[in-house]
């Protein structure tokens, strides 16, 4: 299952998709989105996420 990017609380700072491993995050419109496809649900974005905007 794939993380969920809280759009309000995203701030686009680009720390989690810097830190995936699997490239599963990019920025649109200067907020994160996650490729559900592509994730591993690792969890590395979520301890990254200066603002918390990311969950299981």
């Amino acid at each position: 299952m794939a993380v969920k990017i809280d759009k309000d609380t995203c701030i686009g700072c680009g720390a989690c998709v810097d830190v995936c491993p699997v490239s599963a995050l990019k920025m649109e419109a200067d907020k994160a989105v996650v490729d559900e496809g592509t994730c591993i649900d690792c969890g590395a974005c979520i301890a990254t996420c200066p603002v918390q905007a990311i969950s299981e």
